[in-house]
């Protein structure tokens, strides 16, 4: 079942759903021409408009609710810091093989800075989620190890999704007497992250990363780009997530 999900999710996310409702007009349009004109007008404009940066920025800054991590307060008993996965660079030439991909390494630059910070151990999350032979975790914990220096890193090479990430992650950390977290992840994905793990029975500090959005709004904001459309393909990705947790966990 989750491995349909991962293949079937980009058909109702950019760019794939608007070129599917562009294909359902221009098909249209054989029996229904000003129907299918308009069909395919709708699929044009809403790609256009998740490619401005604008509406991009809107949309991340509409999911972070936590703020930036105040280090400087007393580290919390019986905690760890638990970093999850956010897809890997799969058969890295220059790397020999299987590492952490652009959005994972951000989230262990962030874990690597809190390790320094807070002098905590560090837990990774995640299993084998799509076409890749090396878990995750695995992956992260070498980058940790051997590229940032962090020598304390657990692994939980299982999960999936990110309620398995909380789940898996609390069996574990039970054993090594954790009851509380500090969750690195990007700020988009924050909330989520928390509901699952505080559902799973720990106790959580959010510690998101890649905070920003729109600030002030300038006439470059209304130029389509691809990585506007980046961003908004995480946002509406995340906003759907959101809503099916809150459906199925609560």
């Amino acid at each position: 079942m989750l491995s349909f999900l991962y293949y079937i999710k980009p058909l109702f996310l950019p760019p794939m759903n608007f070129i599917l409702l562009a294909l359902v007009g221009w098909l249209c349009t054989r029996r229904w021409p000003v129907l299918g004109r308009r069909i395919i007008m709708i699929a044009v404009a809403g790609l256009l408009l998740l490619s401005l940066p604008a509406v991009s920025g809107v949309l991340l800054s509409s999911l972070q609710v936590h703020p930036p991590l105040d280090t400087s307060q007393p580290v919390a008993e019986d905690s760890a810091i638990v970093v999850l996965a956010a897809g890997m660079y799969v058969d890295a030439p220059e790397y020999g093989g299987d590492t952490a991909g652009g959005l994972t390494l951000e989230r262990l630059r962030y874990a690597a800075k809190l390790h320094r910070d807070l002098g905590l151990p560090v837990m990774t999350t995640g299993g084998i989620t799509g076409d890749f032979d090396t878990p995750l975790s695995d992956a992260m914990a070498k980058v940790l190890t051997e590229e940032f220096g962090v020598e304390t890193v657990w692994t939980e090479d299982e999960s999936l999704n990110t309620k398995e990430n909380a789940t898996n992650s609390e069996a574990l950390l039970q054993s090594h007497g954790v009851s509380t977290v500090y969750l690195v992840t990007h700020s988009w994905h924050m909330r989520r992250a928390v509901l699952v793990f505080e559902s799973a029975g720990l106790s959580v500090i959010p510690a998101p990363t890649r905070l920003g959005g729109i600030i002030d709004i300038g006439l470059g904001d209304f130029i389509p780009n691809a990585g506007a459309l980046y961003g908004s393909y995480y946002a509406l990705h995340e906003w759907l997530g959101q809503i099916w947790y809150l459906w199925v966990y609560t």
